[in-house]
C-alpha cells in the first residue's frame, strides 16, 4: 500500500504512523503503479500532494497515475513537480464546485508544461538534492525525538499528577460536572483559514494536538451566515467527537480563541461544566487514566470515522475535587509541565524553520535560482 505526502511525495502507508485512511479489504478499487510513475491525488493536487514513486504498490483509485515514456531523471522530477511553483499552477488548474472541493482533470494534467534543463543537469540537482534533504531530515528527526522525548516527561508529570487526585478524592461519573453537551455544525467551508476579521470553523486539528490551536480552522464563506449559538468562546471546554485516528478522539483542551471568530464544528463537543475549572477537567481528560476508560469506548461509525458519545462521556470516572481545589490543583499542574517542558516551544519552532529551509532549498535548485555545485552557470 502507498499513499502521497506533501512533504514526502510516494510513500509506503506502513512507513507512516499518522495515516489514518482505511485500506479497503477489496483490492481491485486499487491501481497497480511501478518506479518511476507520476502520482497524483486528485483533490489536494493543488497543495502539493503529487509524487513520482520509487516503489512498486497499490494506490487510490482515486489518484490520477501517469506511466512514465521519458528518460527524464525521475528524483528530478519529483523535486519539481511538487515544488510551490508547480502547485501553484495546479491549483490554477483544479476546478470544482465548492471551494473545498476543487480537483484537478485527467486532461489538464497532460498539458501541464514542464520546464526541463538538459539530463546531466537533472542529474546534478537531484544528487544534490538527495545529500541535502538527507542530512536535513536527519536533523529534523533529531528535533522531533527531543520533542518526543519531552512530551514523554510532560505524561508522566501529568499521570502523577492525575493519580494524586483520584487518590485525595472520590470517584464519580463526569455528568455529575456537567450541565450538558453541545455539538457543533459543519457548513460548507473553504478550504483556507479565515483572516482574523473573518470567521471560521474549527477543524479537529484545532484541539486534537492537546493545545488549541485557533489558526487551525476552514473560512465560512461570505454568504453564509454565522450560526452564534456555536461561537467558540474564551475558556470554553472542548473535546474532539470524532476522527480517523482513535489517539485524537476525545482530546480535550480550553479554547483560547482571542479576537478570531471561530465556530464549532460537528466534529467538535463543548462540554458545559457546573462548579468545575475547565484547565482542571481538560488536564483530568487527558491523563492516561481517564483516556484509557475513553478508548475502551470509542465505536466506529459507517463512514469508517472513529466517534466517542456524550453518554459514554458522561460516563467517565473523574474524581471529585472542590473547585477551588481544582483550581490550585492546575496551577500547581501548570507550573510542573512548564518546568518540565519548557524547551519544547523552541524546539518546535526550530523544527518549523528548518522544515521551510528544506522547501526553500529544493525550490531554488529546481528552479535555478540557487547555484548547485556541479551544474554550469
Amino acid at each position: 500500500m502507498l499513499s502521497v505526502y506533501r512533504e514526502y511525495g510516494v510513500v509506503r502507508k506502513e512507513s507512516r504512523d499518522d495515516n489514518f485512511n482505511k485500506t479497503a479489504e477489496n483490492r481491485n478499487i486499487y491501481q497497480l503503479i511501478e518506479p518511476g510513475w507520476l502520482v497524483v491525488n486528485r483533490m489536494k493536487a493543488w497543495q502539493g500532494s503529487v509524487g513520482v514513486s520509487n516503489y512498486r504498490g497499490i494506490v487510490s483509485g482515486h489518484y490520477i497515475c501517469f506511466r512514465p515514456r521519458h528518460s527524464e531523471d525521475p528524483r528530478f522530477l519529483n523535486y519539481l513537480l511538487r515544488s510551490p511553483v508547480y502547485a501553484a499552477e495546479l491549483r490554477h488548474l483544479s476546478r470544482g464546485v465548492r471551494p473545498n472541493q476543487i480537483e484537478i482533470d485527467n486532461d489538464w494534467l497532460r498539458v501541464l508544461p514542464v520546464r526541463l534543463p538538459p539530463i546531466d543537469t537533472q542529474r546534478a540537482i537531484a544528487d544534490y538534492l538527495d545529500a541535502e534533504t538527507a542530512r536535513i531530515d536527519a536533523l529534523i528527526e533529531k528535533k522531533q525525538r527531543m520533542a518526543d522525548s519531552l512530551r514523554g516527561r510532560e505524561r508522566s508529570v501529568l499521570d502523577l499528577w492525575a493519580e494524586a487526585q483520584f487518590e485525595s478524592h472520590p470517584s464519580v461519573a463526569f455528568r455529575r460536572m456537567l450541565r450538558g453537551i453541545e455539538q457543533g455544525w459543519s457548513p460548507q467551508c473553504e478550504a483556507v483559514p479565515a483572516e482574523p476579521a473573518e470567521w471560521g470553523v474549527l477543524k479537529t486539528s484545532a484541539v486534537s494536538s492537546g493545545a488549541f490551536r485557533p489558526e487551525e480552522n476552514k473560512r465560512l464563506p461570505g454568504a453564509v451566515v454565522p450560526e452564534l449559538r456555536w461561537v467558540v468562546r474564551e475558556g470554553d471546554l472542548l473535546m474532539t467527537r470524532g476522527s480517523g485516528s482513535r489517539a485524537m478522539v476525545g482530546q480535550a483542551v480550553v479554547a483560547h480563541p482571542g479576537d478570531r471568530h471561530l465556530m464549532l464544528s460537528d466534529l467538535t463537543y463543548r462540554l458545559l461544566a457546573v462548579n468545575s475549572d475547565p484547565d482542571y477537567l481538560a488536564a483530568m481528560l487527558r491523563s492516561s487514566r481517564v483516556r484509557g476508560e475513553l478508548e475502551s469506548m470509542i465505536r466506529t461509525d459507517t463512514g469508517m470515522t472513529l466517534k466517542v458519545r456524550v453518554d459514554d462521556i458522561k460516563a467517565l470516572s473523574m474524581p471529585l475535587t472542590p473547585v477551588d481545589g481544582q483550581r490550585m490543583a492546575a496551577q500547581d499542574l501548570r507550573k510542573k509541565l512548564a518546568a518540565t517542558i519548557r524547551p519544547l516551544p523552541t524546539i518546535e519552532h526550530q523544527t518549523s524553520l528548518i522544515r521551510e529551509h528544506r522547501q526553500a532549498l529544493i525550490t531554488a535548485a529546481v528552479t535555478g535560482d540557487l547555484e548547485v555545485p556541479g551544474v554550469a552557470a
